[in-house]
């Protein structure tokens, strides 16, 4: 699929609506999942993998992204296929294809679960974590400050439900990727003549095989694969299932648009976000410096861009985090209410907003521990599902009519 037909999923990056069935528009549901997927990860996240894992960390995410187009396509086209409906509420997630398409209502219920869980107490922590580590970098503000205004204001749009954050995600992604890139590019540039010494420690350092002589230093190959999976995973939320719940929202009847959508996603998010913020600090030497997350990341742009560049990153990093906390928003509700019903919804809204503050203030080491943990649980139930359907997406991507 990521090569035979990525230049048809470029053609149809703005999707047409072509049904009536779902609450948002196609441009919407897309918007949606990419405002949840480009969230800090691709900042914060890619910056701890390379100060953790070295270089070598940049090829691990690359090498994840390129298959992880397949997993969001697979994602996508059953989050379509597998929806139910409560008046004019559109049910969809892994659930849903887990129950209905694989006929296994308990791996359904036990996928919710830890979704669930996954979303009440990753995303609250990690994303406003990173935003407050940038602001607190650049404008000394207070990390308990920026996490009671961060819950304010996703309170204000999450109050409103899917609608809401459809119409606030549409205007917002565009402008966080295009303000990212911009930057980022304008850094590359400046620092050209060091991408070739770059590129080559990416590869090196991806196969060193130094593990052999047992040394601290040796541990390059595992060490840089353990950390660029883990982010690369992170970063575009491929096999997390939560493609589903945003592609399942779409006002279409073909699957098929909505997983070539989920295929330029992904390389939005692996290929030109991702990569924005590995090359920036390896061109510029942040990586060693000692700092980590968004702050690395900050110090890379204004190496190139005194003062502004910082004050960019802090807004991407805002605008990441805000958007995906948004986003994860939603999918957490679904999963709750597959689980408990309606009625937990308002209760897990400000619980979610409540947990912000928290995440704001923690230690980041341990923010993304924890966010590597629950990711990891919550990966294998949607796996499952996706290799029991897989036969079915597979009719889908050759435009076949499929057997459920």
């Amino acid at each position: 699929m990521q090569v035979r037909r990525f230049a048809e999923a470029a053609r149809t990056i703005i999707p047409k609506q072509s049904g009536t069935r779902g609450v948002l528009t196609p441009f919407q549901a897309f918007m949606t999942a990419l405002a949840a997927s480009i969230g800090t990860g691709n900042i914060a996240g890619v910056a701890t993998a390379i100060v953790a894992g070295g270089p070598g960390a940049v090829f691990w995410i690359w090498a994840y992204g390129f298959f992880a187009t397949a997993i969001k396509f697979a994602e996508a086209v059953l989050g379509v296929s597998f929806r139910g409906q409560r008046g004019t509420a559109v049910l969809s997630g892994p659930m849903y294809y887990l129950r209905d398409g694989l006929k296994m209502p308990r791996l359904a219920w036990a996928f919710a679960l830890v979704a669930g869980v996954a979303a009440l107490t990753t995303t609250p922590f990690t994303q406003p974590n990173s935003i407050a580590v940038a602001l607190q970098a650049e404008f000394s503000l207070n990390p308990w400050i920026t996490g009671v205004l961060i819950a304010v204001l996703t309170w204000l749009v999450i109050i409103g439900g899917v609608k809401s954050i459809g119409r606030a995600v549409e205007k917002l992604s565009p402008l966080k990727v295009f303000l990212y890139v911009a930057g980022g590019l304008f850094v590359i540039g400046a620092n050209a003549g060091r991408l070739s010494a770059v590129f080559a420690a990416i590869f090196h350092e991806a196969f060193s095989l130094r593990a052999a002589t047992g040394t601290a230093a040796g541990m390059a190959l595992m060490v840089g694969m353990r950390y660029g999976l883990a982010r690369g995973v992170y970063a575009n939320e491929a096999g997390y299932g939560t493609a589903a719940v945003a592609y399942g929202t779409a006002r279409s009847a073909e699957p098929e648009q909505q997983g070539l959508n989920a295929v330029i996603e992904v390389f939005v998010v692996s290929f030109v976000t991702s990569s924005i913020s590995a090359l920036s600090i390896l061109v510029t030497g942040a990586w060693t410096t000692g700092l980590n997350s968004t702050a690395a990341v900050a110090h890379a742009f204004n190496s190139a861009i005194p003062m502004a560049g910082g004050w960019i990153v802090a807004f991407c990093s805002f605008l990441f985090g805000y958007t995906t906390l948004i986003g994860w928003a939603y999918y957490g509700e679904q999963f709750f209410e597959y689980i408990l019903g309606v009625g937990v919804t308002k209760p897990y809204r400000w619980i979610y907003c409540g947990l912000i503050v928290l995440g704001a203030a923690a230690k980041v080491e341990t923010v993304w521990a924890w966010g590597d943990l629950m990711n990891g649980l919550q990966v294998f139930p949607n796996i499952v599902g996706l290799l029991g359907l897989s036969g079915f997406v597979a009719a889908v991507a050759r435009r076949r009519r499929p057997s459920a």
